[in-house]
């Protein structure tokens, strides 16, 4: 055997093993995507109506919105068992989960076999949402890290949108396949990640944090490419910084016990975590599964539009939210987390303002079908905005505010707030639709008014910080809450001082370098 075939990653480093832990994640993105999509086509299909007896919408909404309780429980496991085995390993069990799920639901002929297998696709995936961010965060570098995580939630879109056009495609044909093979498809990406995930490396932070500190750093050596080895001043410096981290962390970080008492010490663990779970809970909380998982439905229902009609609206729409989504990968650097969620809800208040304004009049004898008209373009440009500006912010913030020790964590209660949050909207929405009709859309304008304030009161900026930066902010900035009349903390460009930090702590391994003794000094 070579030299070169004992090489990890088949001889990969930098750019080129960057690029497959992407793939590995966006994958996992694109199948939560395409999954959450999929049952918005499937419901409006008649024979799935009738192998399921007819539902009503109170268990049209049941069926649909049970899946986000198995991923609130997924979520909640990988909080309980995810530090502990590492991000490959929670990874490929919350694939194995829900590839079994998705057999399951292919198979399913009545509403109980239905919901089971709705559960322990949602466990699944619940473990693989709750990874993907924090695996993909800990592996890149920070000038990529946002974009790359936004890129997954682009992926996330492409997915959503792929579900839509397979549904619209497969309602022209007659029978189960109709819905039976769009629920199947979702296998080809457990494929795709039961072939990459095994051979990628683990997070160097995880690693490094749990005293496997020799392979830590090559991780990180093999993960900057070139010629770069772990001896060298780039590797060495940014070991130093997260062992520095997770030192500071033991020493200051509380329990949970001492969490739920409210003693968190000086690290600002719970306002933390409340952070980073409120970004999930707000991503929902804007309304966007209200037309996520139900599009279809909402354009027949609400709109008056004919089944084919809406399913085809329906893609379009998916279609230039994918394309849309991709300015977010342009901005959210440029112009940090805080204000993309602040024109964001904003924006969308809008927009949910004229849905309401317009389906109001929807009934009209003669300008009905105008109004209508108008409401449809107005939730296109809703998902123009949502897209933009809070598609991947939610997603990427939980895994930047928290701590290193706390990371797993602090995204696993981020990702089951999303879901439990995502429970409550998808569960409500047919029969808020049947029931309260136009007035449905006023509840998220009142939210997404809300938020605007509170993001620019209380959230700090993370983008282009260093993930141990945020540590020290908060250990300098002991209890804080209230943000917006710290300039540092706010803006997008990362504080001079902290560089400094960097340089000067290279700087002093340089010289403990220089200063110790090499082997001829030794012997002599």
């Amino acid at each position: 055997m070579t030299a070169a075939s004992k090489r990890p990653y088949f001889g990969m480093t930098g750019t080129q093993l960057n690029i497959w832990v992407t793939v590995a994640c966006t994958t996992a993105m694109t199948l939560f995507g395409y999954d959450q999509g999929v049952f918005g086509g499937i419901i409006v299909t008649q024979n799935f109506l009738e192998t399921m007896g007819s539902p009503d919408p109170n268990l049209q909404g049941t069926i649909v919105s049970l899946y986000d309780i198995g991923c609130f429980f997924g979520a909640i496991s990988t909080f309980v068992f995810g530090e502990q085995l590492g991000r490959k390993k929670t990874f490929l069990i919350g694939v194995t989960i829900m590839s079994i799920g998705a057999i399951l639901q292919t198979c399913a002929f009545s509403v109980a076999q239905m919901i089971v297998a709705r559960l322990i696709t949602g466990l699944g995936n619940g473990i693989n949402t709750a990874t993907a961010p924090v695996w993909q965060s800990e592996t890149s570098k920070p000038s990529w890290r946002g974009k790359l995580v936004v890129f997954e939630m682009i992926m996330n879109i492409a997915g959503f949108s792929l579900s839509n056009w397979m549904t619209y495609g497969f309602s022209f044909l007659d029978g189960s396949i109709s819905w039976r093979f769009p629920i199947a498809f979702q296998l080809v990406f457990s494929v795709v990640l039961f072939v990459t995930v095994p051979w990628l490396p683990e997070s160097p932070r995880w690693l490094l944090a749990h005293g496997y500190e020799e392979e830590g750093v090559h991780v990180l050596a093999a993960l900057e490419g070139g010629d770069v080895t772990p001896k060298d001043d780039v590797i060495v410096n940014e070991r130093d910084e997260i062992l520095e981290a997770v030192r500071l962390e033991k020493e200051h970080a509380p329990s949970w016990k001492d969490i739920i008492r409210g003693k968190t010490g000086d690290t600002g663990m719970m306002q933390r975590l409340i952070l980073g779970a409120g970004t999930q809970w707000m991503q929902q909380l804007v309304g966007i599964n209200v037309t996520s998982y139900y599009l279809p439905l909402v354009l027949q229902n609400s709109v008056g539009l004919s089944n084919n009609l809406s399913r085809l609206l329906a893609a379009c729409n998916s279609v230039s939210y994918l394309l849309f989504s991709f300015t977010g990968l342009i901005l959210i650097e440029r112009a940090g987390r805080r204000k993309l969620m602040m024109w964001g809800a904003a924006g969308q208040c809008v927009c949910y303002i004229l849905i309401s304004g317009l389906l109001s009049q929807a009934n009209d004898p003669t300008n009905g079908p105008k109004f209508g008209a108008g409401a449809t373009a107005f939730f296109f440009l809703y998902y123009v905005f949502f897209g933009i500006c809070w598609q991947g912010v939610p997603w990427l913030y939980p895994t930047e505010i928290n701590s290193l020790a706390m990371r797993t964590k602090g995204a696993a209660i981020g990702t089951a707030s999303n879901w439990i949050s995502n429970y409550i909207v998808v569960q409500i929405t047919p029969p808020g639709i049947a029931n309260l009709g136009w007035r449905f859309y006023l509840i998220w304008v009142v939210f997404n008014a809300i938020f605007v304030p509170l993001v620019w009161l209380v959230y700090p900026e993370t983008a282009n910080r260093h993930l141990e930066d945020i540590d020290r902010v908060y250990r300098e900035n002991k209890s804080m809450v209230f943000v917006f009349k710290n300039k540092e903390i706010t803006q997008v460009k990362r504080p001079q001082r902290f560089i400094d930090a960097d340089q000067e702590r290279l700087a002093l391994a340089n010289r403990s370098q220089e200063d110790s003794p090499t082997p001829d000094d030794e012997i002599l």
